[in-house]
């Protein structure tokens, strides 16, 4: 006997008509989440620093998958680089319905050796303009009175110590605190707030600094699933909370770390 499929699940994956900013979308885990997004269907704007790459990416995915896709080079490590990019992104899509805080740096340094200046710059990008983003974005979303999605790429290094990461662990912590806090005021407004916080990724980047099996063997060792991430379980995380299919996800850190931080 064969019956009729479910409506629930027609489509529930996709991002229609939604319009996303994504910071750090120029390369890595920010390229692919744009990637994933354009694929279900989103209209985008893409933030970096690196315009002719933001470009190339943007017309790529226009391209090949027919949405509006935008770009808007801006640094976000400048006090006013919040403000400048929620306002851009609006303009360029009439509006927002989901933000992806993807954008971060990492300066590795041991406890003893951790300096003034590579601690306020990791927390400055990392903690500052993510979190001022999200509150500039979540103001447009409270008026435009439709509800919305924001989800924060912290790092499985929020949820569990690593050595020689002191900020940014520090940075990623606060970062996931500050999208509970997002997802306690704005859940009122139907504006959704949720973290991912991966282990190690296999991107270019993660390629080149746990490539070598000597330095990567400890740390695959502590993930029950014994390998690392590649970005498109990131990425399909992402569109998941940002999805009807999440719509009763709230202020949840889902950690992407095949058992990592269980302990």
């Amino acid at each position: 006997m064969t019956t009729a499929a479910d409506p629930r699940y027609a489509g529930a994956l996709r991002l229609d008509g939604k319009r996303a900013l994504i910071t750090g979308a120029g390369k890595g885990i920010g390229a692919d989440i744009a990637r994933a997004f354009a694929s279900a269907g989103a209209d985008l704007v893409l933030s970096g620093r690196d315009e002719g790459e933001l470009g190339r990416a943007a017309a790529a995915l226009h391209d090949e998958f027919g949405v509006d896709v935008h770009s808007a080079a801006v640094d976000l490590a400048r006090a006013d680089g919040p403000d400048t990019l929620a306002g851009m992104a609006a303009d360029a899509l009439g509006g927002l319905d989901i933000l992806v805080n993807n954008a971060g740096v990492s300066y590795p340094e041991s406890v003893v050796d951790t300096t003034a200046e590579a601690f306020d710059a990791t927390i400055a990008v990392n903690l500052r303009a993510p979190a001022l983003l999200a509150a500039r974005v979540g103001a447009q979303m409270v008026a435009q009175g439709t509800g919305g999605a924001i989800v924060t790429v912290a790092s499985a290094a929020a949820l569990a110590p690593l050595p020689d990461h002191y900020a940014y662990c520090a940075s990623k912590a606060g970062l996931v605190m500050a999208t509970k806090v997002l997802a306690r005021e704005l859940g009122p407004h139907g504006i959704r707030a949720n973290s991912v916080c991966p282990t190690v990724v296999l991107t270019e980047m993660g390629q080149r600094v746990w490539g070598e099996e000597a330095k990567a063997a400890p740390m695959i060792a502590r993930i029950p699933l014994g390998r690392f991430a590649v970005p498109h379980e990131v990425s399909d995380a992402v569109v998941w909370l940002c999805s009807d299919a999440a719509s009763m996800i709230n202020g949840a850190d889902i950690a992407v770390d095949g058992g990592y931080t269980m302990g």
